[in-house]
């Protein structure tokens, strides 16, 4: 199915998985899926960590789900290093291929010089060329807290204002509190931009995952920070990760309420703290 019509059908919830690049990659990422599974997701989504054998990675995983015929799949794109025949062969690809749904991302600038020459600058060049090559639906990143390389917040939220207006629905980056997305909800929409975003989950259950997040653009609020601090001081790792969980709860609780379109989990390949998280919810 096509993830705009399953985001105006209701609430959706949604998983992220990456590429195994190994075998035992493979088995952990199987048996994820196996016991995924049984929570029904609206759809799955499938990173590109970028190169050619993990963009030919994503392609057969997010081929391989389709054919399954049980889960919807989205394909992740990145337009920046190539060439604009180059990503229109990706797309045709996909289209033969049945696969209805991709995000369109820019991605980071390859540090190998000769990557550098691209005919793409930004993922709202990768929507522009997926509406000529097929009757895809396609999804957007949003950062509420800024994207990294933005100059200032105004200019973030215009430039996303403009991509979000070709594509058809935005997935965050994953956010700590419903403000972070309902600021970023009205602010989209006082630039005349309505269409859904879905707000994306990835729960803090060590304490060096603080420093990871930092380390991939999002900042972890001194709340939580405190708040995990003091399960470790109390308990340890395993009272860290228990609160962690409890936290993710309560925003996924308040992001419901607050009525988001759906809830994006960041799985990074295991089934655990999604399932546990999934399972506290009201349904």
């Amino acid at each position: 199915m096509r993830i705009d019509d399953l985001l105006r059908a209701g609430t959706t919830h949604s998983f992220e998985f990456f590429p195994p690049k190994s075998d035992d990659e493979s088995v952990v990422l199987e048996r994820t899926l196996e016991d995924l599974g049984p929570l029904r997701p609206s759809f799955v989504s499938v990173t590109y960590r970028g190169g050619r054998a993990s963009r030919q990675r994503t392609f057969d995983l997010v081929t391989q789900i389709q054919r399954g015929g049980h889960l919807t799949a989205m394909a992740h794109l990145i337009c920046v290093g190539h060439t604009r025949a180059e990503m229109r062969d990706i797309l045709k690809n996909y289209v033969d291929a049945g696969v209805q749904n991709v995000m369109a991302l820019g991605g980071d600038i390859p540090d190998d010089p000769a990557l550098v020459a691209s005919e793409f600058r930004h993922a709202i060049d990768l929507v522009e060329l997926a509406r000529e090559v097929g009757e895809f639906s396609i999804g957007v990143a949003a950062h509420p807290q800024g994207h990294p390389r933005s100059f200032d917040m105004a200019s973030d939220r215009r430039f996303l204002a403009e991509k979000l207006e070709l594509a058809d629905f935005a997935l965050t980056q994953f956010l700590f509190s419903p403000e972070e997305w309902t600021g970023l909800v009205e602010e989209l929409g006082e630039l005349g931009i309505t269409k859904p975003v879905v707000p994306g989950i990835m729960p803090v259950t060590t304490l060096s995952g603080i420093e990871r997040m930092t380390m991939m653009g999002t900042r972890v609020p001194p709340e939580l920070v405190a708040r995990l601090v003091n399960a470790d001081r109390d308990g340890g790792k395993l009272a860290v990760r228990d609160a962690g969980i409890a936290a993710a709860v309560e925003l996924c609780e308040q992001l419901l309420d607050a009525r988001a379109p759906g809830l994006h989990f960041y799985t990074l390949n295991r089934s655990t703290a999604t399932r546990e998280i999934y399972a506290a919810l009201s349904h």
